[in-house]
């Protein structure tokens, strides 16, 4: 069976190398954050979002137990603000939307924050970048969220970017995610 959460890092790797630029725009506990952070390696630079402070002291004891290099950057605060702090292209991001695993499920991402950070972390987006963004649809906010963004992303150039929907067909309430590749220059 496919195993949706670790595609997507497959994907990432296609464009994120030693050195590059990247964002954690959710978080959590970590996982992705340390999956970005050992892929960029000493050279590299990782900016990682979350709303609450147990995310980000979390997410720093994790990086320095698993030994990540010192490349990361945690910010307490909305991903829909992180123009703020990230003023460089980046070569990937990645949304895991819902709630802390583990954590309060009352405090969740919202549709609210949710796209103005999406078009933001698109905005980002360098030459031959990814960005993917996972959704949870088995709750009431994050298959709003999804649907939102499924028509947001539908009405984007495809001559500027490559959209892609990856989900398990028979199970509804399963994760999904959205692929969102720029074009390289020719």
């Amino acid at each position: 069976m496919i195993d949706l959460l670790s595609l997507h890092k497959q994907f990432i790797l296609t464009h994120l190398g030693e050195g590059d630029v990247c964002a954690d725009f959710t978080m959590g506990n970590g996982y992705d954050t340390e999956f970005l952070s050992k892929t960029v390696g000493e050279r590299g630079k990782v900016y990682a979002f979350d709303v609450q402070a147990q995310a980000v002291e979390s997410t720093r004891t994790r990086l320095r137990e698993v030994g990540c290099p010192d490349n990361y950057t945690l910010i307490l605060d909305s991903h829909h603000n992180a123009a703020k702090y990230v003023t460089e292209p980046i070569k990937a991001g990645m949304f895991n939307l819902g709630w802390l695993p583990g954590g309060d499920k009352s405090i969740t991402t919202m549709r609210e924050t949710t796209m103005p950070a999406i078009e933001t972390a698109i905005s980002l987006l360098g030459e031959d970048a990814v960005l993917t963004v996972a959704v949870y649809p088995g709750h009431p906010e994050g298959d709003a969220e999804g649907k939102m963004i499924e028509e947001y992303l539908s009405s984007l150039s495809r001559f500027k970017l490559c959209v892609t929907k990856i989900k398990i067909v028979n199970s509804p309430t399963s994760p999904y995610f959205f692929l969102i590749e720029t074009k390289a220059k020719k």
